[in-house]
């Protein structure tokens, strides 16, 4: 069994909708260099900043 990494060792990108930090996660795992927004909302461009 692979040795537990702690959430703060692992890679964090900026969103490109809302600008907030997002962590790295195992289903992203084999597309993480295009991975750009941190969820379903902010892709469909409703979570844009100042959008509330």
């Amino acid at each position: 069994m692979p040795k537990m990494r702690r959430k703060s060792d692992l890679p964090t990108k900026t969103c490109a909708a809302c600008g907030l930090p997002f962590t790295w996660r195992k289903k992203w795992e084999r597309d993480w260099d295009n991975v750009r927004y941190c969820s379903d909302r902010c892709r469909r461009g409703k979570g844009g900043p100042g959008a509330a």
